[in-house]
């Protein structure tokens, strides 16, 4: 048998990848990547087959049993498998669910960590998700609840910490507003939108617990994060209502 990796691809410029995660993908024979993986990031396993199995939000995705089934059948046949996911694979991957799968069919597997998209947009942005005397606790949490899933009660850790960041949200955003208000979150609390962190035409908006409410994030079609907290007030003030620039492409971002 062979040994399964899940590598996180990172946030998704192609040079944010560990520099583990790339030699393994030089030496795949086959590539198993979710649908936020850039195609430049696959140029780096050319001799691999590479199988898209990707899940995003109100699209055809692959399902999770198929996906494990394949990893194992897959080990059979390949001495290196990978299974490239984006961001980080033990943050919202999904990672535990393949790990419990190979172990239980007798595969090896490893795990690659990548840089999860919150950090990437921290950096991006040029503002610490912590801050002596400002921050001193972080959530990442999702209000995403799959087929079958029992509701996550995630609203009070979010409104309760310093700095707060949300995945896979944003088309919820105005209803999330709302909820976090109602769970005492002030309607002043900055927050800054980022839209397709550490690629060429990312995006930022800048606004505020109210403005996200009242619709600030109308409009982002690729994957974006919500980021709430005090340490993002100077920035989000300066991207309210400003034209911004990434990578010398200048960028609106969305008034409060």
């Amino acid at each position: 048998m062979g040994k399964v990796y899940l590598i996180g691809a990172g946030p998704g410029a192609a040079d944010l990848i560990t520099v583990r995660g790339a030699e393994l993908l030089k030496r795949a024979g086959i590539v198993f990547y979710d649908a936020l993986v850039q195609p430049d990031m696959l140029a780096l396993a050319p001799q691999a087959r590479q199988v898209a199995v990707g899940k995003r939000c109100s699209r055809i995705s692959t399902d999770q049993r198929f996906i494990n089934r394949n990893l194992v059948e897959a080990a059979a046949k390949y001495d290196i498998v990978v299974r490239l996911k984006g961001g980080d694979p033990m943050l919202f991957g999904r990672a535990q669910e393949e790990i419990e799968s190979l172990e239980a069919a007798g595969v090896a597997c490893e795990v690659v960590p990548g840089v999860t998209s919150a950090l990437a947009a921290s950096a991006e942005l040029g503002v610490s998700l912590t801050g002596r005397g400002v921050s001193r606790s972080v959530v990442f949490a999702t209000p995403r609840v799959g087929e079958g899933e029992d509701v996550s009660d995630w609203a009070p850790a979010v409104a309760r910490a310093d700095t707060a960041v949300l995945y896979m949200a944003v088309g919820q955003a105005a209803e999330i507003a709302g909820v976090l208000q109602a769970q005492g979150m002030p309607i002043a609390t900055p927050v800054v939108l980022v839209e397709n962190a550490s690629l060429p035409h990312s995006r930022h908006i800048g606004t505020t617990l109210q403005g996200l409410k009242n619709g600030a994030a109308q409009g982002l079609a690729g994957p974006a994060l919500l980021l709430f907290g005090e340490v993002f007030r100077k920035r989000a003030h300066t991207l309210i209502g400003h034209d911004i620039l990434i990578d010398a492409k200048p960028l609106l971002a969305v008034p409060r």
